[in-house]
């Protein structure tokens, strides 16, 4: 997106100075705000500062996550509210206060929610029940508000992107992920490989650019085959 000449706001809550220093690196502009998306108080505030800083927001791209590999019985029910939390929940109210501020400025907005392809399989060895939920959730979420903005009058496209094993820390860091579980899913896969995260960047940039003016509460899997097996 910065490279395509989006400026960028990174919102997380801790520090961003690395993205931000990558952004940089290819000419893009970009700044940082705290913000925890499961508190409605802290998203309304961080989206009003972005507005009086920036004038406007074009495009949400809704994507804070976690996931914990635990069975029914080894999870707790905190395990589980922090899960929908912060996936479901948390994008929903970012959803929220963006929509409002793209109606107050009649924006031709366009929101590109996170979800994956655990909102429509169930992946396995590993049991992650939470998370499957809550990126189904996203992916009905994601149609309900593309609906409602288009029966209501308004030109804020809702669509989701649910990739597949992506390359990432949280699937290949030991850290995040045991080893044995790395070795399963890539022996599953029909690309014999998981996805680089640059490979994800073609779908978000057409859902969110004026070619996708008629791409309205579409879920674009990104799994190399891996969900049609």
């Amino acid at each position: 997106l910065a490279k395509a000449g989006a400026e960028i706001v990174v919102v997380c809550r801790h520090g961003a100075d690395e993205t931000i220093r990558l952004i940089e690196e290819v000419g893009g502009k970009a700044y940082y705000e705290q913000c925890d998306v499961t508190k409605e108080d802290q998203v309304d505030k961080c989206v009003a500062s972005i507005v009086a800083r920036s004038g406007k927001i074009d495009i949400l791209f809704n994507n804070a996550g976690v996931c914990y590999h635990k069975g029914i019985f080894e999870a707790t029910i905190e395990d589980w509210r922090e899960v929908i939390d912060i996936n479901l929940t948390g994008e929903y109210i970012m959803a929220r206060a963006v929509i409002r501020t793209m109606i107050d400025k009649g924006i031709q907005g366009s929101i590109v929610n996170m979800a994956s392809m655990s909102g429509t399989i169930v992946n396995i060895p590993q049991w992650q029940a939470a998370y499957n939920a809550s990126k189904a959730g996203i992916i009905h979420l994601t149609k309900s508000l593309a609906i409602e903005m288009a029966h209501n009058g308004y030109d804020i496209r809702v669509n989701a992107l649910s990739p597949g094993y992506v390359a990432t820390p949280m699937s290949i860091d030991p850290d995040f992920v045991e080893p044995e579980l790395i070795e399963n899913w890539t022996r599953l896969m029909p690309t014999g490989r998981m996805a680089k995260p640059e490979e994800l960047v073609p779908a978000v940039l057409y859902m969110v650019s004026p070619m996708a003016g008629y791409t309205n509460g579409a879920d674009t899997i990104v799994d190399g085959a891996y969900s049609v097996q």
